[in-house]
């Protein structure tokens, strides 16, 4: 199969809210060498999918200058503070827009340091392979994001509300969902305990 026969994979990558529990904006804290937006957006960009927006609300303007020079497509949601489902239902429309024919969507965090372009790529790889309805990751007895999900689901991803994100559609789908161990995803940056337990104390 050439390229431009493979199915298109957009990218979304959730960085909107408001970091309460930590205390300050936690998109934008140094970790091992580059903030938490920027390693996160170009682990997004360098995994495959195409095309890839980031998803912004609080802190946006600050937010928007940590992508430059990425290449990455930025959509603000002013709803961002009524829940995540208003921030994945923006990214998607904003990617629908871009590419009409998309035949799945990547749901990735900004919080989630550790999870690479490499392993995003294999639920792209995945997908493009055997075209399952949905992949999650799997970890700390989790099954959640970064998660993929066909065409077929959009339509319920554009009804979501609330802060429960696509955890719920994963929950609801039962055994009918392809699970990837991700144990790099069970590490998020939540609160300053987060980053001394991994030696990182931000300015």
């Amino acid at each position: 199969m050439i390229e431009a026969d493979l199915p298109r994979v957009g990218g979304i990558l959730l960085a909107a809210g408001g970091s309460n529990r930590m205390g300050r904006p936690k998109q934008l804290i140094e970790f091992e060498g580059a903030t938490l937006i920027q390693r996160t957006a170009e682990s997004l960009k360098g995994s495959g999918c195409d095309p890839c927006i980031v998803v912004l609300g609080s802190n946006a303007n600050d937010c928007v200058t940590e992508l430059s020079g990425i290449g990455i497509d930025i959509c603000i949601n002013e709803a961002w503070a009524s829940g995540m489902s208003s921030s994945i239902k923006a990214g998607l429309m904003r990617l629908l827009e871009a590419e009409p024919d998309l035949s799945a969507v990547m749901i990735t965090l900004a919080d989630q340091p550790y999870v690479t372009a490499a392993i995003i790529g294999k639920f792209v790889a995945e997908y493009r392979r055997i075209r399952p309805t949905m992949i999650a990751s799997e970890y700390n007895g989790i099954t959640g994001v970064p998660a993929l999900f066909s065409r077929e689901m959009f339509d319920r991803i554009l009804k979501l509300k609330g802060d429960r994100g696509a955890r719920a559609l994963i929950e609801a789908a039962g055994d009918n969902v392809i699970r990837f161990s991700v144990p790099e995803a069970a590490f998020d940056v939540d609160s300053p305990a987060d980053l001394v337990s991994v030696g990182e104390t931000g300015p």
